[in-house]
């Protein structure tokens, strides 16, 4: 893959990180959901069952090609509990749902119906013993708050992997706030052992550090830095939500390490790199242990590696580090085939600078290349400035800091 088009798709990343910080981060700040949870699944059906399959459905006698446009034939299910739509549904009627499975008579389902009356039954799905109670469980618990990530916790990892995916879910999609509340009941030893297993997805690995990063301890920096230094690619999965948990831990002397192994670094991978460029995001706007003016002498490292500078001009923007300003335009001037697409960036971070000589520095810059300037313009669209551009000490509202989410010439 390309450098362009990684960053490409890294600036839709940035563009949803940057929505979120509006308001505050309002989910698990390293995590992606996998799918609807289970609770927003039932929320959205009109009835929801646990079923036990009763009669497979017959074999079918056509011929291979006579079987399009055949009816299909449905398996036949004994109601044993109905979680939602009573009034929908006969708890001794038999349901019957299009099924291709084999497994045995009474084995429970989960079957979910939508468009009463005559309502549409989706394909069954499986459960263990351990999911009918814990689907029975769902609507007694607290609707959010960490009283109900204290629920989803016991289920990390769980055997039952329909209950490992959907707590996960639980977790990536929860307020970042909940889940520091969820402090006083975490399980910091489990997380330890997840951590370390190399098994575990990066996915999933990424919520158990940022956990850390809530509950964990001094005691955890050496497991950190011997993963931070790892030449294992394996050790080093979940990287951005490995360094914010120990930037975390450490606090701002930790920063030497990250920008001596990811910032400063110019043999740090693209991706290594810009992990610890998220992490100083998270450390910007989420977390209250790090001066932002520490978190900028970091990612100034990155103005001294052009190929890569476009990754941190929107930061330096939106954190109002307008002492940039000459060093930015001499990126701009200095910009080769490989490092061009920072020119755009460049021409965003001088609009959306509320510095009185940042406008004829566009005007400089544009006689260099019009073509930057003009894509800066067109795709990028400012709001009006309410502040006063006259004055060094005003800020850029957010709607132009947004603006300089694109990175790519």
């Amino acid at each position: 893959m390309s450098r362009q088009v990684l960053t490409t798709l890294l600036v839709g990343m940035f563009a949803t990180w940057i929505a979120a910080l509006e308001t505050r981060l309002e989910a698990c700040p390293f995590c992606s959901a996998v799918s609807q949870t289970f609770t927003e699944e039932i929320a959205s059906m009109d009835a929801v069952l646990i079923a036990t399959l009763v009669e497979l459905p017959a074999p079918s006698k056509a011929k291979e090609q006579d079987r399009f446009g055949e009816d299909v034939a449905k398996a036949k299910f004994k109601i044993v509990e109905v979680i939602k739509g009573s009034e929908y549904v006969d708890s001794k009627q038999l349901v019957e749902a299009i099924y291709f499975g084999t497994s045995k008579k009474g084995q429970a389902f989960l079957i979910m119906g939508v468009d009463p009356p005559n309502l549409m039954w989706s394909t069954p799905l499986s459960l263990t013993e351990r999911a009918r109670k814990y689907l029975g469980q769902l609507g007694s618990i607290p609707p959010e708050g960490a009283g109900r990530l204290k629920f989803f916790q016991d289920y990390l990892e769980d055997p039952d992997e329909l209950l490992a995916r959907d707590s996960y879910d639980e977790f990536a999609k929860a307020p970042y706030d909940a889940v520091k509340k969820l402090k006083p009941h975490m399980q910091h030893g489990r997380l330890i052992e997840w951590i370390n297993d190399p098994d575990i997805p990066a996915s999933r690995r990424r919520l158990y550090l940022t956990l850390l990063g809530v509950c964990g301890t001094k005691n955890d920096l050496p497991l950190l830095e011997e993963m931070l230094q790892s030449e294992d690619r394996r050790r080093k999965a979940g990287l951005d939500a490995m360094i914010a948990c120990y930037l975390t831990l450490k606090g701002p002397t930790g920063m030497n390490l990250i920008e001596d192994l990811f910032l400063k670094n110019k043999k740090s991978e693209y991706a290594d790199t810009y992990a610890a460029i998220m992490a100083l995001r998270f450390h910007g706007s989420e977390a209250e242990i790090i001066p932002k003016k520490r978190l900028l002498e970091g990612l100034r490292y990155m103005l001294e590696r052009p190929q890569l500078a476009d990754l941190v001009i929107p930061d330096l923007a939106r954190w109002e580090d307008w002492s940039q300003m000459k060093r930015l335009v001499t990126l701009f001037k200095d910009a080769d085939e490989k490092s061009s697409w920072v020119r755009v960036p460049v021409i965003n971070f001088l609009r959306a600078c509320p510095r009185p000589e940042a406008k004829g520095f566009i005007e400089e810059l544009e006689k260099i290349d019009p073509a930057a300037v003009k894509r800066a313009r067109t795709f990028f669209p400012l709001t009006p400035a309410t502040s006063d551009p006259e004055d060094p000490k005003t800020s850029a509202i957010p709607g132009q800091i947004e603006s300089l989410v694109a990175v790519v010439a």
